[in-house]
């Protein structure tokens, strides 16, 4: 892959902080502005609209929703939100002390969700109704969730050093890590039928199949700090390098190219793929990276 072209695209000051990010139904880029408590819509013609959420809401993972509104995890007050593409905004209060992180749409049709200090994951129908399935660990720090190919709901155990899969009956199956100190955090479904994922801690990118075989990739830098992870259509994927300052793309055959943002220590965190091909990351600094393959 030669190397992408990227722009930068002022959006908010850092002590707004972009955060996750995601496509909505409307072609919309959605994303959460995880310092200032509120999230934002970036029109095709760089129009920008915010909504406030609540000042200690902490909104981290956005993601589209069943029923054409957009969800997004609220950490910093145990609730998960909702809002429509005209800005209209309600949430679901969640037992006290989920922290909730990841969040993704499940195969049943349902939301499912990471509760960070809970030791749990949960799903929350688009009507509000909530279950929280209990984890068999203490302090595993569930991180993030995507819907993977068999009809379950997968997950990383960033503090478990452990790549989970969880049936929607709530039956859960742990998968732990070859390297020691791996750190799982993003996980997506990849378009070759497994779940990709990255080690925030080892400098890694892992593959792990739906019958459990782990792959592992190593970084060009083992000190990048891999943190969101993202399929694209023709069978690899998309990360960003929070502590290399970089995104970066991983093919199927597992080679791996990198890309450096032009801002130093733009701490990439979120990452999305656009209908036309083109890749955005939100920048925790205030802005959006831009990226052309």
């Amino acid at each position: 892959m030669a190397l992408a072209k990227i722009r930068e695209v002022p959006l908010t000051g850092a002590d707004a902080g972009p955060y996750g990010i995601t496509v909505g139904p409307d072609g919309a880029l959605w994303l959460t502005l995880v310092h200032a408590g509120a999230v934002a819509r970036v029109g095709a013609d760089g129009d920008l609209r915010t909504w406030p959420v609540a000042a200690d809401s902490r909104p981290l993972i956005v993601t589209p929703g069943p029923d054409g509104a957009l969800w997004f995890t609220r950490s910093g007050d145990d609730r998960i939100g909702r809002i429509t593409t005209d800005g209209e905004q309600s949430a679901v209060a969640l037992p006290p002390g989920s922290g909730p992180c990841g969040i993704a749409a499940g195969p049943d049709g349902a939301l499912w969700y990471a509760a960070m200090t809970a030791d749990a994951i949960g799903r929350v129908t688009t009507d509000g109704e909530v279950t929280q399935f209990p984890l068999p660990v203490s302090g595993g720090f569930a991180s993030m969730v995507a819907a993977g190919p068999d009809e379950a709901v997968w997950f990383t155990l960033n503090r478990a050093n452990a790549v989970g899969r969880m049936g929607t009956d709530g039956a859960v199956a742990l998968h732990q890590l070859p390297t020691e100190g791996a750190a799982p955090v993003g996980i997506t479904a990849g378009a070759d039928g497994a779940l990709w994922f990255v080690e925030i801690g080892a400098g890694q990118l892992g593959r792990i199949t739906p019958d459990g075989r782990i792959d592992e990739y190593p970084l060009p830098d083992r000190a990048a700090r891999p943190h969101a992870i993202v399929a694209d259509p023709a069978g690899g994927c998309w990360f960003t390098e929070w502590g290399g300052n970089r995104i970066g793309h991983v093919a199927p055959d597992g080679t791996i190219v990198t890309h450096d943002l032009p801002t130093p220590a733009a701490e990439p965190h979120g990452i999305t793929v656009a209908p036309d091909g083109t890749v955005w990351a939100a920048l925790e600094t205030g802005a959006l990276a831009h990226l052309t393959p």
